[in-house]
């Protein structure tokens, strides 16, 4: 039941391999979206705002063709990269940016929460104290919103581990390419027999998020003990 076929194997490990490049690769300006939500007041936040939560209510779907549309062969930013050797149409890289996309909004919003609640006089007090503006950042902000920071990152990988709707629209369902595990799962639930392929990925599929959220958690009480013993 529970012997996982060369396929399986193969679209798990993809996934894992999507979803730790999305992630990484969308953390940074993930940080600093966040940050600058947080902290920053100028024109049309409002706006950037509601661009960077769009693919939370946007149909999966229409994510991925704005995606096609966008970063394809032929599309604008797609074709331009095409020339640097760059392909993510059809393509693993190309599942790794719809997983990125879909998964920023979790990961900006758990950031946010977590920069919002860093008292600011916490940071005035380093500023009058003669710390520069990073040093205050990586001695008090960072730190003190490195819970957020775990908590957002592991929301998007889970996120980039079950994504579907915007992956198969950009990618397509390539085995050994671009077929993750959720895109695998739809394919097994199309094939006669392939039920019990289908049930033992879904088993897997909740093991690995369910390992993650707990993980993140621990790490988060561990994170946070320290930051108050120093």
């Amino acid at each position: 039941m529970f012997d996982l076929s060369p396929a399986e194997w193969e679209a798990v490990r993809l996934s894992l391999k999507v979803g730790l490049w999305s992630t990484l690769l969308s953390l940074p300006p993930g940080f600093f979206l966040a940050y600058v939500l947080a902290r920053l007041q100028f024109p049309f936040k409002s706006l950037l705002s509601g661009l960077v939560y769009l693919p939370l209510v946007l149909p999966p779907v229409v994510t991925g063709f704005a995606l096609l549309l966008l970063f394809g062969t032929r599309g604008p930013i797609g074709h331009f990269l095409q020339n640097f050797g760059i392909v993510f149409a059809f393509r693993w890289t190309g599942a790794a940016l719809a997983a990125a996309v879909m998964g920023l909004p979790l990961m900006v919003r758990a950031m946010r929460l977590s920069i919002e609640a860093v008292d600011r006089r916490l940071e005035l007090a380093a500023r009058t104290l003669g710390a520069g503006w990073w040093r205050a950042f990586f001695t008090i902000t960072l730190p003190l919103s490195l819970p957020g920071v775990i908590a957002g990152a592991v929301l998007s990988f889970a996120k980039s581990f079950g994504e579907f709707g915007a992956t198969i629209t950009f990618v397509s369902n390539i085995p050994g390419e671009t077929q993750t595990l959720p895109i695998a799962i739809y394919s097994f639930l199309q094939s006669p027999g392939g039920e019990d392929a289908a049930i033992r990925l879904a088993i897997l599929s909740v093991a690995v998020s369910m390992i993650a959220i707990v993980g993140s958690e621990w790490l988060e009480r561990r994170i946070v003990s320290r930051v108050r013993l120093a």
